[in-house]
């Protein structure tokens, strides 16, 4: 019942966006999207695909759990192919972790998958909490409502109520400190900067391919908001959320709310068509030769 929820959720949100705008314009958008644009974005997905298959792969070796890269991409492929097509957007990262037991067991494998996601998570609300900072210090910036005003202490309330789970709470606590000790770590942070910057780039693309310029002090304020509400769980690979971010925050840099809409709708079929090689490593054993290989003997931080 609740995924059925999620689904009217998605689906409610959409057609209220088109009741309150004119479908015309924000159609003619996203059909007569600029080709090259299109391309530009999806391009960007994809090279995110792969680095974020490479952050999670290297957070499995850090806790003891050896994997192939094409092992890695298969399942990283599979997992965004059921996010963007169930309600939710976790269930095929559940499943990530229940397939990837074998390479150690299924609690290492869950810390894996929720470590690496928690990590990209992480770099988004860094990139925005810094655009805010320097939008909001930067002479003649945007004057952001309160709703977004309010963006900037919860980053930083997040950060401080991470320090406090550090040292007050057993369980978590540590697995904070996990995720602490792998952004420490020169190579998973630098994919997560990398990932982030690509999907940050993909909505740009996006704009452009349906005819807006976002300006320079929207890029790491604006946008990344935008893929912070696809966080929503209340959705399907954030539909819904996304465009209602969009048509409420490209007006504070000099879009139109159509715009908006028009971008979230043109990213949101861009992020489905990136998630399709997943039908080709469903079909095909690539990555699953080394399926049953012993884990490595290394142990995870706290074992």
């Amino acid at each position: 019942m609740f995924r059925l929820f999620q689904f009217a959720v998605s689906i409610g949100l959409l057609a209220g966006l088109f009741w309150w705008m004119d479908a015309a314009p924000i159609l003619a958008r996203v059909t007569q999207a600029h080709a090259g644009w299109l391309a530009a974005g999806l391009a960007g997905l994809i090279l995110s695909t792969l680095s974020m298959a490479h952050r999670w792969q290297l957070t499995a070796r850090r806790l003891g759990m050896a994997m192939p890269y094409l092992l890695a991409l298969r399942e990283y492929y599979l997992s965004q192919f059921l996010n963007s097509v169930l309600p939710g957007g976790v269930l095929g990262d559940v499943g990530r972790a229940i397939r990837a037991r074998g390479r150690g067991n299924l609690r290492r494998a869950g810390q894996s998958v929720l470590a690496e996601r928690l990590i990209g998570q992480v770099a988004i609300f860094a990139i925005t909490g810094l655009g805010l900072s320097a939008a909001w210090l930067w002479p003649g910036g945007p004057d952001w409502p309160w709703p977004v005003a309010l963006a900037l202490p919860c980053v930083l309330g997040a950060g401080a109520m991470a320090m406090v789970c550090t040292r007050h709470f057993g369980i978590v606590g540590r697995f904070v400190r996990l995720v602490g000790s792998l952004l420490r770590e020169p190579l998973i942070l630098l994919h997560a900067v990398l990932a982030a910057g690509l999907l940050i780039f993909s909505l740009y693309a996006c704009a452009r391919a349906t005819g807006t310029i976002i300006p320079s002090e929207g890029w790491f304020t604006v946008l990344p908001l935008i893929l912070c509400a696809m966080l929503v769980p209340l959705s399907v690979a954030g539909w819904g959320w996304r465009e209602a971010a969009a048509v409420a925050l490209v007006p504070m840099v000099g879009a139109s709310p159509e715009a908006g809409l028009a971008m979230g709708l043109c990213y949101g079929a861009l992020m489905f068509l990136a998630s399709l090689p997943a039908v080709f490593f469903l079909f095909s054993r690539t990555g699953q030769d080394n399926a049953h290989v012993d884990t490595a003997q290394a142990s995870p931080p706290g074992e």
